[in-house]
């Protein structure tokens, strides 16, 4: 009778290890390269937890900052300790160990120059690779990752969280306003001295702008005083679209929408706005590693970043209109140079 009782409890143990084993091998899993930023932290947080049934779990992390900016330096020890202790990530050695480990890859750097190299890696081990903001510091740079990833057949993709916030996501087509005719955007826009001016923290008011919009913008022209950049672009419809950022004062992150029906003011900047378009942000990160479906089309994201880009060069030219199709090609001849220099071609 004991024996009998012995092999049931022994069977039953070997089912649920099979079973455990195969939920296991069924999981998404995910691997960071970076950890500098917050996001690191908070995205892991999202993910891991297991009331959200988001089959999908970040197992590994490889630490990578940038010892010319503070908040890297300062911050990536917290972060990594938190992660391996809180929420039992892996921290390997290399970009190429976590990439066989792993699934899928964010890309965490809090600094855009290393995201062509981060991402990169991921995509020529043929992972599917999201890169948080800003995805990159250079157009061309911007360029080459998606041209990378067209070439090794891999889905990647990046953006602001902010497209997703409740107050942005949706007005594109929303019956209430009608065809959208018009935009501003609105954001902090504080400068860091190796990136172009607009991608480090102005991009939470650009990304609004184009989700609102979409693609299709002609010129920019900028405004640029010590505590305040305005940039107008106008659209190849005559539409026009505005971008406020700010670094005086209280400011917020929105968009304020001109449709044919109707408009939409913009809601008060609060943490709970930023924790939904973070958590918004997070379902279809989640839905990209399951479906392998990009949810922002690589040309938008390009002209966003030229957008950008074209701001700058209108700041040196004192506010003349820039033409941000002539500022995409720029930007890919000089990287097809770059490219067949460094044998990418």
């Amino acid at each position: 009778m004991n024996r009998k009782i012995f092999l049931t409890f022994l069977l039953i143990l070997l089912l649920s290890l099979a079973l455990y084993a195969q939920d296991e091998a069924q999981v998404f899993r995910i691997g960071m390269i970076g950890l500098d930023t917050g996001h690191a932290v908070q995205y892991t947080k999202y993910i891991n937890d297991p009331e959200k049934n988001y089959n999908c779990k970040v197992v590994a992390g490889f630490p990578m900052g940038s010892p010319d900016i503070e908040g890297s330096i300062k911050n990536m020890g917290k972060y990594v300790k938190q992660l391996r202790e809180e929420y039992d990530v892996e921290i390997v050695n290399s970009m190429e160990e976590l990439c066989e480990m792993v699934d899928g890859v964010l890309v965490e750097s809090i600094d855009g120059r290393p995201h062509l190299e981060q991402a990169r890696a991921a995509i020529v081990a043929k992972k599917p690779v999201f890169i948080d903001k800003p995805m990159a510091a250079s157009l061309e740079d911007v360029i080459e990752i998606f041209r990378q990833a067209e070439k090794y057949g891999v889905p990647c993709w990046s953006t602001s969280p902010w497209r997703f916030s409740p107050e942005v996501y949706g007005f594109r087509n929303n019956e209430k306003i009608g065809k959208v005719v018009g935009c501003d955007g609105f954001s902090p826009c504080p400068l860091e001295e190796h990136h172009p001016d607009l991608y480090w923290y102005g991009i939470h008011g650009v990304e609004p702008l184009y989700t609102v919009m979409g693609t299709g913008c002609k010129t920019v022209q900028r405004i640029h005083t010590e505590n305040t950049d305005f940039i107008v672009g106008v659209w190849q419809d005559g539409r026009i679209g505005t971008v406020r950022g700010t670094r005086q004062g209280r400011s917020g992150k929105g968009v304020m929408v001109y449709g044919k029906k109707g408009m939409a003011p913009p809601s008060a900047d609060t943490f709970g706005l930023a924790h939904e378009a973070k958590s918004h942000l997070i379902d279809e990160i989640v839905n990209f590693f399951n479906t392998g479906k990009v949810p922002v089309p690589a040309e938008e994201t390009i002209e966003i970043f030229a957008f950008m880009s074209a701001a700058d060069e209108s700041k040196k030219l004192d506010g003349k209109p820039v033409s941000v199709s002539n500022v995409i090609e720029k930007a890919k001849k000089n990287n097809k140079k770059r490219a067949q220099k460094m044998g990418w071609w």
